[in-house]
């Protein structure tokens, strides 16, 4: 019998009413799938930071869904960024994705803030002194972009599994042999917690090459064939990153993975169909 695996989604912060509007009705669509959680981003520069706490509580209040804030270490003091997690921890929030950040220019080199978290393992450390949270935090399978080498990252890594993270969520990333290695390298430098990894389904391909060469991810030739010639034909497009993001995460479900999470870029269409490939099905709601 094939395992139905258990999956998350994230969305981000809506710039306008019209963004707004998008963002429920996905997550109305979505909810009767029963993820484990849904995240919500910050910014560059935690630029979002207001708009992200709005979004956090009314999806606790309203969906039902377990909620996984967004928090970073850019742009804020220590006092200010244990304030806002003591708050969600009073509005029930118990899962936050602990990150170092960006800041807002895109070619801006990471600095902390003078009385802030240096980084994002210092950040789980300060959050464990707060409350009983769940934390997640970020890895790279090819390796962030201000890291030395693979053997630097995965020691931060580590670090932030040490300092109290339970679990780690991927990058998005398209060649899940790279996933593999890195599940396996992980494991070897003793982490224990799951690694979730993170799959972007495809809405427009220009974008995801963009994304992927701020954050070092690779996109193979193959995707490049597959999706040339798409840009006026969304129906055909739909249907080729379905088809694309199944077959990734079928071929880590026949290794083992049974976790999710999902970028949506807060369009519920391409998420929803890839779960249902993978058999997962709503929830019928009580007569």
């Amino acid at each position: 019998m094939t395992t139905v695996p258990s999956v998350s989604f994230e969305f981000f912060p809506p710039r306008d009413d019209a963004g707004e509007e998008r963002l429920w009705k996905t997550a109305e669509r979505l909810a009767p799938l029963a993820p484990s959680f849904v995240s919500v981003t910050y910014g560059a520069g935690g630029s979002t930071r207001v708009r992200t706490d709005r979004v956090v509580r009314r999806l606790q209040a309203d969906t039902g869904i377990d909620v996984a804030a967004h928090l970073t270490c850019v742009g804020a003091s220590k006092e200010e960024v244990d304030a806002v997690a003591a708050r969600w921890w009073k509005a029930g929030i118990r899962q936050i994705v602990a990150l170092r950040g960006d800041m807002p220019g895109i070619a801006e080199p990471y600095r902390p803030h003078r009385e802030g978290y240096a980084n994002a393992a210092d950040l789980v450390a300060g959050l464990r002194g707060i409350a009983d949270f769940d934390i997640a935090v970020a890895a790279y399978p090819e390796i962030h972009p201000d890291s030395e080498n693979l053997a630097a990252d995965l020691d931060n890594l580590k670090r932030k599994i040490d300092a109290g993270a339970t679990r780690a969520i991927t990058q998005f990333f398209f060649f899940t042999d790279l996933f593999l290695r890195f599940r396996d390298r992980a494991a070897a430098a003793g982490i224990t917690v799951p690694i979730i990894p993170g799959i972007l389904p495809v809405t427009n391909f220009a974008k995801v090459q963009e994304f992927s060469a701020r954050c070092g991810a690779a996109v193979p030739g193959w995707m490049a064939e597959l999706f040339d010639g798409l840009d006026n034909d969304p129906e055909t497009r739909k249907f080729v990153a379905v088809s694309v993001a199944d077959d990734q995460c079928r071929r880590m479900l026949a290794e083992g993975v049974e976790n999710f999470h999902f970028y949506t870029l807060n369009r519920a269409d391409l998420s929803y169909a890839i779960c249902w490939r993978l058999g997962l099905r709503p929830l019928k709601k009580e007569a």
